[in-house]
């Protein structure tokens, strides 16, 4: 059933009364269905993730619709779900337990040794086992409705249950992840599905991702270079090395398409707002200098569209407009990135 689109006026001003970018679209006529995940239990720093869908949500009223590389996107609809506050409410509760634990091994203790900590640990990761089969739920619903989906977090971990679902449909695809940090540490801080874990446990836990391509990482430990450099299916562009090749002459369409060369026919997107240049997200969890501009990343998404390969899904994450200030334009560049993500998982 398509969406009336008589009396609506691409060109006004965006009205909360509608959904995302002012788009009057409901869910049952939108051929892109976003899920917001107000999750953010396991970070290990800055908090205000959880607020990324509804800050986005808020900014996306001062995003222009005309998209240059792909004009009516918005047309073919999209429509994000309400937030669930049980989520949001389990996240607020379960990050009270996991500042503790993280307050505990910042001490130089050991929670194994406290009966406490240790009941609270489990009761995070089996918060983290809830999250992840919530997602699973909602997402595969969607795609069995034969929608498009997106996931818009929360912290990082958020995504894991959707890519799972995904991989009940697709026997193979990669991962594109754009990200400061290469999520590849195992059950970081005594976590099971820690944010700073998400891609560890894609490759260990999913099979039919047979590629993860990381881009931009500039913000990593020793196990986790060993893990890229041993794992075939595994390929990082490092921040440095992507600088260095730019600085002696190399071009970024070079790059991109070195880049996209190692994923396979079908990609899925995943977007950790931290991987530009902290300047345009001042108030991410964990902002690393460095990272990349806007249009390159946007640039990017144009040659991986451009190779022929069909994005199958993409998440958005890690956008905050912090706890403490309104300073900074996260909302609004988390905004413009979830329309492009958007605008190119509909085009054709």
């Amino acid at each position: 059933m398509a969406a009336d689109l008589t009396n609506f006026d691409p060109n006004s001003v965006g009205l909360k009364s509608n959904n995302i970018f002012g788009l009057p679209f409901k869910e049952a006529d939108a051929k892109l269905v976003l899920l917001p995940v107000p999750w953010e239990v396991t970070i290990s720093y800055r908090d205000g993730t959880s607020r990324g869908p509804e800050n986005i949500f808020d900014a996306s009223m001062q995003v222009d619709l005309y998209d240059p590389d792909v004009p009516d996107g918005w047309k073919k609809g999209f429509y994000m779900l309400p937030v669930d506050k049980n989520i949001k409410k389990k996240s607020d509760y379960l990050r009270q337990c996991a500042e503790l634990i993280i307050s505990h091994l910042i001490d130089g203790g050991i929670v194994e040794e406290n009966e406490q900590l240790r009941e609270k640990l489990e009761e995070v990761n089996e918060g983290g086992i809830l999250l992840f089969n919530w997602v699973h739920e909602m997402t595969s619903t969607l795609l069995r409705a034969g929608k498009k989906v997106g996931l818009v977090g929360g912290d990082h971990s958020t995504p894991l249950g959707f890519i799972k679902a995904l991989s009940n449909i697709h026997s193979d695809f990669g991962v594109l992840q754009i990200d400061a940090h290469a999520d590849l540490r195992k059950a970081y801080e005594g976590f099971t599905y820690s944010h700073a874990s998400i891609m560890y446990n894609v490759i260990h836990e999913i099979p039919q991702v047979s590629k993860l391509v990381q881009v931009g990482i500039r913000d990593y430990c020793d196990e986790e270079l060993e893990l890229s450099q041993s794992n075939d299916r595994v390929k990082t562009f490092f921040d440095k090395d992507i600088k260095e090749r730019l600085y002696e002459g190399d071009s970024w369409k070079n790059i991109c398409e070195d880049m996209i060369s190692h994923l396979p026919q079908k990609v899925y997107i995943s977007f950790d707002i931290d991987g530009l240049d902290p300047k345009l997200c001042p108030n991410t969890g964990t902002p690393v200098p460095g990272g990349f501009e806007l249009e390159e990343v946007f640039y990017l998404f144009k040659v991986l569209k451009k190779s022929g390969r069909e994005i199958i899904g993409f998440d958005l994450n890690e956008v905050s407009t912090g706890q403490h200030s309104a300073d900074g334009i996260d909302g609004i560049v988390g905004a413009r990135t979830l329309y492009k993500l958007c605008n190119y998982m509909v085009v054709e």
